[in-house]
């Protein structure tokens, strides 16, 4: 201390020697870090910013927003996604915000059909009016539904006028009555015309007819029994009704190992990409004894092939090892017209000319259900889905396409718009769609399930198709064309006709042959009326082969699923060849 008292009386301006000037102080000094007060100050000015609102166009908020500002309607020029002023997050509906009220119908009513008339209704959130003020005022808030009492009055009274009005009219009419009944009873008077004139249809009003002679129920009897011929068969001849049946012809139903005939060997798989057209026949399967209508290869394996005859007989054969023939079945009265394997070929339906469509078990050769709508099934199809597997859709000559439900046996669907016989059933477009053609010339796509036309292909110079098969990638549908060519139609959502791709040169004309794929897409095949089997390349439409094939016509032919050159035909000689 005494040091510092001397410096200061060293100092030469120390307040000792000049008593006039300030005491002069050291500058202090603080241990503690210096602190950045910026966000201080920036909080001071926030606090007057919480209470305007959010600028919308500004994409940082430097501090915590209350509720009341994040949804207040928009300030100042309108934001481009909000033109209403409406926050964002507040908007459910296009045109702002839509607010649930529970109100009965008849509440609603009253004011809809208020606000339609008077211009003003009851706000069902709110104890108030919306619309035209001025108009509620003048009437008082009356709704449509609560008219004013002497609204009531005046309407009684303006009924009760209306009424006496009539009454008087009727009083003046007394003596026109008169009048008109002593014209009734003149018959050269109109009104007796008009009373006693009978319609042209009028049956004769005789009295009640007495018992029938013998004479007479002599003919009833006979005319009954000819009636019931006629319903009993097609065309008057009798059908007799054959037992469901079925013949085992191979060496035992189950081998060593307890494997079911009909169960694929296990190293079948594709043995080339590449398909080639055959050059020679391989085996000939004759047992049918009238012709062969269609063949159907087993669904992925193709170790055994189905065949439908005219013969009544559907027959299943081997094909990999003793080439004979594994079971008949025996269901129906009259030809075989068309057959339909399961996905996993356990099961396989079967259509005839005897108005039946049967349902067989492939390997017990059991008929597990029959349906019938007393109509000639053309064409018998099962969804390819493998959740619809019980979904049978059927072609009819009654121009019907009819969908039943094969678990319940009802009919759950049916497509009515063909003006012919239905002849082919197609399924494109991942199985959602069907396509349809019919002896009405014309192609007909619909959605599976609705029975309404979404695409009609009709055009004058078509022809007839009774064949149809789609390739391999699902693009493309070939269509056998009675005018002796296959056309090409896209599966696409317009279905529209390739005018570049047209496979001819064969003589179809009256014959439903078949057309088909090979799995590789490279080839078109068709039989013909010739009883030859014909190739085109798919990419220059050109023809690649053409092989005699049959005698007579030649009317089916199928490519092997897993032995890609390997094709099978069958002709009305009664034979199904392997090539």
């Amino acid at each position: 201390m005494d040091l510092l008292h001397q410096y200061a009386d060293d100092d030469p301006d120390s307040p000792s020697e000049n008593p006039s000037s300030p005491p002069r102080l050291l500058p202090g000094r603080s241990a503690a870090p210096k602190v950045d007060d910026t966000m201080l100050a920036l909080t001071v000015t926030s606090s007057s910013a919480l209470s305007r609102p959010i600028d919308p166009t500004q994409h940082l908020v430097g501090f915590n927003p209350s509720y009341d500002q994040l949804w207040a309607p928009i300030q100042g020029p309108a934001h481009p996604y909000a033109k209403d002023g409406i926050a964002q997050g507040m908007r459910n509906h296009k045109l702002g915000f839509v607010e649930d009220a529970a109100i009965e119908p008849f509440l609603f009513d009253e004011q809809y059909n208020t606000f339609h008339k008077f211009g003003y209704a009851a706000d069902p959130s709110a104890n108030t009016y919306v619309g035209d003020l001025d108009a509620l005022r003048h009437n008082n808030a009356v709704s449509v539904y609560n008219i004013p009492r002497h609204e009531q009055k005046k309407r009684r009274i303006d009924k009760k006028a209306s009424e006496e009005d009539a009454d008087n009219d009727n009083d003046n009419g007394n003596d026109d009555d008169d009048d008109v009944a002593g014209e009734i009873e003149n018959p050269a008077s109109e009104a007796w015309l008009l009373k006693n004139k009978k319609s042209p249809w009028a049956g004769k009003k005789e009295g009640l007819q007495g018992e029938l002679t013998e004479e007479q129920k002599k003919y009833a009897e006979e005319y009954a029994k000819k009636k019931g011929e006629e319903k009993s068969g097609f065309g008057g001849e009798k059908v007799e009704v054959v037992k469901d049946k079925s013949t085992f012809h191979g060496k035992e139903e189950r081998d060593y190992q307890g494997r079911s005939w009909i169960a694929p060997p296990k190293d079948a798989k594709a043995s080339n990409d590449h398909c080639y057209i055959p050059k020679r026949l391989v085996h000939t399967w004759s047992g049918h004894t009238k012709g062969v209508s269609a063949i159907r290869f087993f669904p992925k394996y193709g170790h055994l092939i189905l065949s439908a005859s005219m013969d009544t007989k559907v027959k299943i054969w081997d094909v990999f090892n003793s080439g004979k023939c594994m079971r008949t079945y025996m269901g129906h009265s009259k030809a075989v017209r068309d057959i339909c394997f399961s996905n996993d070929g356990t099961k396989f339906l079967s259509a005839g000319y005897d108005k039946n469509i049967k349902y067989w078990d492939t390997e017990t050769g059991q008929v597990i259900s029959t349906f019938a709508t007393g109509k000639i099934p053309y064409v018998v199809k099962l969804n390819p889905d493998e959740d619809k597997q019980n979904v049978l859709l059927a072609g009819m000559s009654d121009k019907k396409i009819v969908q039943w439900d094969m678990n319940t046996g009802q009919i759950t669907q049916e497509y009515d718009q063909h003006l012919g016989a239905v002849n082919t059933i197609t399924f494109v477009d991942n199985n959602r769609r069907f396509v349809t053609s019919s002896d009405d010339k014309s192609l007909r796509v619909w959605e599976f399930g609705i029975p309404v036309v979404i695409k009609y292909i009709s055009e004058p110079h078509m022809h007839s198709m009774p064949s149809i098969s789609l390739h391999p990638n699902a693009n493309w549908l070939a269509a056998q064309s009675l005018d002796n060519q296959i056309l090409i139609y896209s599966t696409r959502e317009k279905f529209q006709l390739n005018k570049k791709k047209r496979f001819a040169g064969h003589i179809v004309a009256g014959y439903a042959c078949q057309v088909n794929f090979s799995p590789d897409g490279r080839f078109v095949m068709s039989g013909d009326g010739e009883g030859k089997c014909w190739f085109w390349d798919w990419k220059s439409c050109k023809v690649f082969r053409t092989l005699k094939c049959h005698e007579g016509v030649c009317i089916g032919s199928e490519w092997h699923p897993l032995e890609q050159s390997k094709v099978a035909t069958c002709g009305w000689d009664g034979m199904i060849k392997y090539w």
